[in-house]
């Protein structure tokens, strides 16, 4: 198999529940020219299993075991590993509508930009809300980017990386850019804080492409030790401002980023 397009990252801690559905949906994908990187961290469920009874059902899975690590260490071994074109995130136990990746890297392509951002639907039981800030189809500069996200510093919709379309070659020109694997809580901020510092163009989808089952005793919701929640808040809080100096923004969105400290965590 050569060099696919798309590369799409798995990383996967005991979801031997949620694990079939979520990579059916990747693999099910109207865009086919993908690689799928599926990383065991350290699963002692019977999540292994299911990822090598699908790579031995599709060639486009490949699968990578670590000791437990954490989400951070999972994504970097398979951003480490990852051949396409284009990275997209996918976590172990969500879903993907099955136009999602086409219609990212149809963006990414058209627009010749550097990073896709979309809305994505928020799952809790039978209650389905569209969540997102960008509400229609449009392109940005880097600066028009950052004014939008200085609106929004502690919002789901910037933060994550599951509802984004990132160029490879990007993240591998420049080492900074990576998951912090000594952060237990927001990591994928400072992937994303890293890579805008890079990109020029960005492109908003209006529309949903993914599907984020926010379930009780998930990950996103095992109890966090409140020191370090402070800890990698001011060290995320320095991050944006020395971003936003850094591009000649920080005087414009001061009181902006400053509510990074203080604002609850928007959906």
């Amino acid at each position: 198999m050569g060099n696919a397009a798309v590369s799409v990252i798995v990383p996967v801690y005991n979801a031997e529940k949620t694990l079939p559905a979520c990579l059916e949906s990747i693999l099910g994908q109207s865009f086919e020219d993908m690689e799928v990187l599926a990383v065991d961290d350290g699963s002692t469920d019977g999540s292994l299993r299911v990822l090598r009874d699908f790579a031995a059902r599709d060639p486009r899975v490949r699968v990578f075991s670590q000791r437990n690590s954490g989400v951070a260490a999972a994504r970097n071994l398979a951003i480490d590993n990852a051949s396409g074109d284009y990275l997209q995130f996918v976590d172990s136990d969500d879903r993907l509508p099955a136009d999602a990746t086409e219609r990212m890297v149809e963006a990414i392509r058209s627009r010749e930009c550097d990073l896709v951002i979309a809305p994505y639907t928020e799952v809790i039981g039978l209650i389905r809300q569209k969540r997102g800030f960008l509400d229609r189809d449009m392109l940005l500069s880097q600066r028009q980017f950052l004014g939008r996200m200085a609106e929004h510093p502690n919002s789901f919709f910037y933060a994550v990386m599951w509802n984004k379309l990132y160029r490879a070659d990007i993240v591998r020109a420049h080492d900074d850019i990576i998951c912090a694997e000594d952060m237990d809580w927001s990591e994928d901020l400072y992937f994303n804080l890293s890579y805008i510092r890079y990109a020029e163009k960005f492109y908003a989808l209006s529309t949903p492409i993914y599907n984020y089952f926010n379930t009780p005793g998930s990950a996103v919701h095992t109890a966090l030790n409140p020191v370090n929640i402070v800890a990698t808040r001011a060290t995320l809080f320095a991050y944006y401002k020395e971003l936003y100096e850094h591009l000649g923004l920080y005087e414009e969105y001061k009181p902006q980023i400053y509510k990074y400290l203080v604002a609850v965590a928007e959906a």
